[in-house]
Formats: structure tokens, sequence, C-alpha cells
């Protein structure tokens, strides 16, 4: 039972930082702004079941792309670390993004669920999940990381106020921080592997 909960923690808490749900809020808010709650709600519902189903299509999938590839789990831990590290690198180094809602009738599915939510590093920290702990805890952490996501998005505007613009801030940089320690051990493991 320790063992399961511990598993459960280490797949929970690298896709939480990767989320960085605190960190969208501005985004949502800036793409959202003018809607009727009605509209909003549809939007975080959309964007919600987007990114939940690339998500376990990802999880069910990914190997077998993989295999198909002729790619292993070792250049994907590489890799992957890479590409989280950049944007962690990115995200640290960047000020908070300001991007105008784009002219398209469903901004739920793009941009809001595909990449914002379930971007590369949210992708590649699945990937590494189900690696290590298995389908069943892989699910259960995308499910409640993206529960979480939900109430944040439907509540984004009064999180922000609560916490105000310099403090929203500052946490989506700490969790940059944590995303690129998570890379730097990917990358450790993906090496170790090969040279193992």
């Amino acid at each position: 039972m320790v063992d399961t909960i511990r598993n459960f923690l280490m797949a929970f808490i690298p896709l939480f930082v990767a989320f960085d749900c605190i960190g969208i809020i501005p985004i949502f808010i800036t793409f959202t702004e003018g809607l009727e709650d009605e509209k909003r709600r549809r939007v975080t519902k959309r964007a919600i079941i987007t990114a939940g189903a690339i998500g376990v299509a990802f999880i069910f999938g990914g190997k077998a792309i993989f295999l198909f590839l002729g790619v292993t789990i070792a250049d994907f831990q590489i890799a992957g670390g890479i590409i989280l590290l950049l944007l962690a690198i990115s995200d640290l180094t960047s000020e908070p993004k300001q991007q105008r809602t784009p002219k398209i009738d469903d901004i739920g599915i793009v941009p809001i669920g595909m990449p914002l939510i379930l971007g590369p590093a949210a992708l590649t920290v699945l990937m590494m999940s189900l690696d290590n702990f298995g389908i069943i805890i892989s699910l259960l952490s995308l499910t409640i990381n993206l529960i979480i996501m939900n109430l944040v998005l439907l509540y984004s505007s009064r999180i922000q106020k609560v916490m105000g613009k310099a403090i929203s801030s500052a946490f989506s940089k700490v969790m940059a921080l944590l995303l690129g320690t998570i890379a730097v051990m990917m990358i450790r493991k993906g090496i170790l592997s090969i040279i193992g």
C-alpha cells in the first residue's frame, strides 16, 4: 500500500508540475476574455476532454509508436528531458505570455486543450510514468490532474484575484524550476540506461 501511494505521488507530481495549472491562468483569462460564464465553462469542458482523450490515446498507443519507429525508452528519456529542460529555461527567462484570443470558434480544443494543457512536457512525463509505474497509476495521475486543472480553469478569475499577478508569476517560475530538475533527472536516467 505504501509503495502504491509512493508510486502514485511519483507519477502525479511531475505531471502536476508539467501541467502548470497556475501558470496557465493568465493565458486562459486572455483567451476567454469577454466570454459569458456559460461559454467559458464550455471552453473549459472541451479543453479538459481534448487533453484527456489525447493523454489516454498516448498512454495506450505511445509504446506501439515507439516500436514502429525503433525508439527506445532511453532515447525518449534523453530527448524528452532535453525538451523539458528547454521549456523550463524558456519559462524561467521569459516574461509572462500575453496572447490575443485566436479567431476560431472553439479555442477549447486548440490551443487550450492542446498544447497549453497537454503539451510536450506533459506527454513526456506521461510516457515516463507509463514506463515506470504502469497504465493504472498513469491513468489515475492523468485523471486527478485533469480534475484539478478543470477546477482551476473554472475558478481562474477568482484565483488570480486572490493570488495576484505577481504571486501567480512567481509560482509559475517555481514550477518551471521543478520541471527543469525533473528534466535533468530524465536525461541522467536515459544516459545511464544506454551506458549501463
